[in-house]
């Protein structure tokens, strides 16, 4: 019994001390509320870890806003379906009304939205996608809407540039892309699924990609932009907002990016693409220079063709319904079949299978609006005249053949009369 009394009093000791200890190391590390005794403070250290990415990102923030493009949409229709919501396919019923139907009514929607960025005082870079089909378009600033009105638009580069009247927002530096490297710091900011000024960041993952896009130029192919690569976050909402350095200059507008692998359906994540700010210069100088992207149009005038000047081409309509026409891959045009030795074309460079799509600025679709803008000039009048020339030529590629790449060539016609009038 005393053995017991004895390890049951030990056993006390041994936990009474452990809990003494506990204690006594409790009371240890708790800090003394004694009087006089300074209180440990964090804040003076908060500079210390502040990001390098910071400084840049209060520069510009307020720069970069938000668009809305609203459209006329036409309201659905009162049509009488016979099988109620229980028709086929099942649950896809229109319910009852008119049971003639009606024509229903156009009524203004928010298509979507996107992001832009003051690039000069009242002007708005953005992409293309963001404003297209737009009847109405807003700029959006802290939960403020302003109407924005469209000065100029590429859709080749997926651009476009706004106005706002009295806006005062102080707008971004314009950076060098044609200076960045693999590596760089890449900062974004946008408006991703409607969370206005979110701010992520990336490196510059690679340089000139080359996309294509579903855009098509000025005369209908399929356009194929050199765009930068990052891993900066770029989602629903990003478009045409700005990609800036560590220095707070723009050096890009976030436009796609990629989310999964059309031959695997693997999930994607870190690919996004921007178009590199250097593009974008020669629009927003034009419209500021109030140049804008207005194209004339070519005249339908008819006039006689003999005496009148020509270039010494024969020329045909390109088929639209062709699947090389239809998927952008070559543009419309007047397609050259023939050149005559010792013609002003021949001398000017243009080459059989070459596609003729624009003269002095007049886009070229048909043959007609070139036959009949040439007969209005006067033999020894200049025409500046692009081409469209396949590498290799047209007349080597067979249906199954893939569509080599191609380039745009300006040249310089001298007209010249090359009929003889018939009396």
């Amino acid at each position: 019994m005393k053995n017991i009394k004895k390890n049951f009093f030990g056993y006390a000791a041994i936990v009474l001390t452990l809990v003494m200890a506990t204690v006594t190391a409790f009371a240890f590390v708790q800090p003394a509320n004694t009087a006089g005794a300074e209180a440990v403070t964090i804040t003076e250290n908060a500079t210390i870890v502040t990001s390098p990415f910071t400084a840049a990102v209060q520069k510009v923030h307020s720069s970069v806003v938000g668009v809305n493009n609203y459209t006329m949409k036409m309201t659905s229709q009162n049509g009488y379906n016979p099988f109620g919501n229980f028709g086929f396919p099942f649950g896809y019923g229109y319910g009852y009304g008119n049971p003639y139907g009606s024509e229903g009514e156009s009524k203004e929607v928010l298509q979507g939205s996107g992001s832009g960025v003051v690039v000069a005082k009242g002007y708005v870079l953005t992409n293309y996608h963001v404003i297209e089909d737009a009847s109405r378009l807003e700029v959006v600033i802290d939960e403020q809407t302003y109407p924005a009105q469209l000065m100029g638009t590429e859709e080749a580069t997926d651009l476009a540039v706004l106005y706002v009247e009295g806006l005062t927002v102080e707008p971004v530096v314009l950076g060098d892309s044609d200076k960045l490297m693999i590596g760089d710091w890449a900062i974004c900011i946008g408006n991703p699924l409607g969370f206005t000024g979110t701010t992520t960041v990336g490196v510059i993952s690679a340089l000139n990609r080359e996309v294509t896009g579903n855009a098509t130029d000025a005369y209908g192919k399929r356009a194929t932009n050199l765009m930068i690569q990052t891993d900066a976050a770029i989602n629903s909402g990003n478009s045409g907002g700005g990609m800036f350095n560590v220095a707070g200059e723009l050096i890009g507008i976030p436009s796609l990016k990629y989310s999964s692998s059309s031959y695997s359906g693997a999930s994607i994540e870190g690919i996004g693409m921007a178009i590199p700010v250097n593009v974008a210069k020669p629009l927003i100088e034009n419209v500021l220079a109030g140049k804008g992207n207005v194209q004339s149009t070519p005249s339908t005038q008819s006039v006689a063709s003999l005496g009148k000047p020509r270039i010494g081409v024969s020329v045909s309509n390109m088929n639209a319904s062709h699947y090389a026409v239809a998927q952008g891959l070559l543009p419309n045009g007047a397609y050259v079949s023939e050149v005559e030795a010792g013609s002003p074309a021949e001398k000017a460079g243009i080459q059989v299978a070459d596609i003729i799509v624009e003269i002095d600025g007049n886009i070229i679709s048909k043959t007609t609006q070139m036959t009949s803008y040439l007969q209005s000039k006067q033999a020894g009048d200049v025409v500046k005249v692009k081409v469209y020339r396949v590498d290799g030529g047209l007349n080597n590629v067979d249906g199954n053949s893939s569509i080599p790449d191609g380039q745009y060539i300006d040249l310089e016609v001298t007209l010249a009369i090359l009929d003889e009038v018939q009396q």
